[in-house]
């Protein structure tokens, strides 16, 4: 009789799951997974935001891809005979005749142009939404700060490489946005014919130009932002995310949804959403018909030139100052697009380092992961306000031909307004906007202290009317209650106890001004304290 007994060989195991204990072995993808698939992110519109910049992005690689399959990028004159009857015969750039090739032969070369264009526009505007969101709510303190440059360097970097990308059809209406760009180098001092020969590879327009631009377009600037992308979201991992005050919520949690499998769900539907309305737009709405304006030539200038919106107030500044020069030694500085140079990379800065001054001020080195309420922060929210004011008014000193042509305005008139808004309407914004946050501050002072208006009127025996007041729940008064209020810093004595006299340096000067400035008595209303709501509510002096 035979002892041997029967086994059934080994389950072998998929392969898919082979592929992954593979690559588990060597990458230890199961620990990174676990320990970040889990992550908690907060729910609130405001943070989608930040998703349309990522999502327009990928939209911009995926389009920009499909495009330099069949772009030239070379200056040599070519006569066009392709497809688009009313410019053939006519000489052109390699550049602007392949641009026709793909709107015109390329199967969805038009559709395909117009959605990276789009996005392209979107991507800048979702950005600026975004960090206006982070400025206005705080999110740039401590431990973000670094994440605020990288998110500015985003920023800019994609208005400079939306100003690459569309200069490289070389049309009419992007030349003359070159050309521009050209007289503002030209201004610079001693280096500016210089750098100019350098970039156009010779007097302009050179003929290397947008090759050179193509280059910085699809290589450099994508490369950078790509790098600052990645590194922006492992930041975003790693501080975790920020989220508004309410019940439970604290600077040592988050609560929302976890990412796997709830948020990448809503992400990955919120990415084919975006990516539907981008192409709709791109489908109904024409943008940058280069067949409409011809190719570019030194000596035309395109009617209405205006360039992309987000490049709208560099060109403001240039508009709305006066044409001042100065001669120096057989030399001319031009004073009236010299100075606004000078200007836009100093209110970019500023932008930059914000964090750091606002941080400087307080001399708060906690860690925030709390959001603040704008209104809670009356200074900041009148800064951000003006910021917006100034640009809104620039963008208007960048388009005063369009504005007085659409409106029947006069030309001088606008370019006036301009210059008087400048120093005038930020100044205006920053008081109104102060007095607003303000005065939301005393409402919410008094529906903490009498609760919320109901609407119910009701007689009291002696005959008054009053409006009933409903308590509010433990979460709101938590929301409106929660924020901190800092005090504003003090020089305090300079003479010790010895009778030694402390110097104090302008610096130290400087920054208690600003505090008060920031947290003066006129510049916060005070919160209410237990005991005036234990009073309030206790029943003395109240209906």
């Amino acid at each position: 009789m035979s002892t041997a007994t029967d086994t059934k060989p080994a389950r072998k195991a998929p392969a898919g799951e082979r592929v992954a204990d593979w690559a588990d072995g060597r990458l230890g993808i199961y620990g990174l997974a676990k320990a970040n698939m889990r992550k908690i992110f907060p729910d609130h519109w405001s943070f989608m935001l930040g998703e349309i910049c990522l999502y327009s992005f990928i939209i911009i690689i995926l389009t920009g891809v499909y495009l330099t399959l069949f772009f030239h990028p070379s200056m040599n004159e070519v006569e066009y005979h392709g497809s688009y009857v009313p410019m053939q015969g006519v000489m052109m750039s390699e550049a602007f005749a392949s641009t026709l090739n793909i709107s015109f032969e390329v199967r969805g070369g038009l559709l395909i142009r117009q959605i990276h264009h789009w996005a392209a526009l979107i991507f800048v505007a979702a950005m600026l939404v975004h960090m206006m969101r982070v400025f206005f709510t705080g999110a740039f303190r401590k431990p973000r700060e670094i994440n605020w440059v990288f998110g500015f360097l985003l920023l800019v970097l994609g208005m400079f490489t939306g100003f690459t990308g569309y200069s490289l059809p070389d049309d009419l209406l992007s030349g003359t946005g070159v050309r521009f760009m050209q007289g503002a180098i030209l201004s610079v001092p001693v280096v500016g014919t210089y750098l100019s020969m350098f970039l156009f590879g010779g007097e302009f327009p050179g003929g290397d130009f947008v090759a050179r631009f193509y280059s910085v377009h699809i290589l450099l600037l994508p490369g950078i932002m790509m790098g600052l992308l990645v590194a922006h979201l492992i930041l975003v991992f790693y501080h975790k995310h920020t989220q508004f005050a309410g019940p439970g919520k604290t600077n040592n949690n988050v609560v929302g949804m976890p990412l796997l499998p709830v948020y990448m769900a809503k992400a990955g539907g919120f990415f084919f959403l975006v990516f539907g309305v981008i192409a709709a737009i791109a489908g109904l709405a024409s943008i940058n018909p280069i067949w409409a304006l011809g190719p570019y030539r030194p000596d035309h200038v395109s009617t209405g030139a205006q360039p992309d919106w987000y490049m709208g107030f560099s060109e403001g500044l240039i508009r709305a100052m006066p044409g001042w020069e100065i001669n120096l030694w057989g030399h001319t500085l031009v004073l009236g697009v010299f100075v606004p140079l000078v200007i836009f990379p100093l209110v970019l800065a500023a932008i930059a380092v914000y964090p750091f001054i606002e941080s400087w001020v307080t001399k708060d080195n906690r860690e925030h992961h709390i959001l603040d309420r704008p209104r809670n922060v009356p200074t900041r929210t009148a800064f951000g306000v003006a910021w917006i004011t100034w640009y809104v008014i620039l963008l208007i000193a960048g388009g005063n031909d369009m504005f007085a042509q659409y409106f029947h305005l006069s030309i001088n008139s606008i370019t006036w307004f301009a210059r008087i808004g400048f120093f005038v309407g930020p100044v205006i914004a920053f008081v109104i906007t102060k007095r607003f946050c303000l005065g939301l501050q005393r409402r919410d002072r008094d529906k903490v202290l009498h609760g919320r208006e109901t609407g119910i009127i009701k007689r009291l025996p002696h005959g008054e009317f009053v409006e009933i007041h409903e308590p509010l729940s433990q979460g709101q008064l938590h929301k409106l209650t929660s924020h901190q209020q800092y005090k504003p810093a003090e020089i305090g004595p300079t003479v010790d106890e010895n009778g030694v006299e402390r110097k104090v340096g302008a610096l130290e000067k400087l920054r208690v001004k600003l505090s008060k400035g920031y947290y003066a008595e006129d510049s916060q209303i005070p919160k209410p304290t237990v005991e005036e709501y234990k009073e309030i509510q206790s029943g003395h002096g109240h209906h």
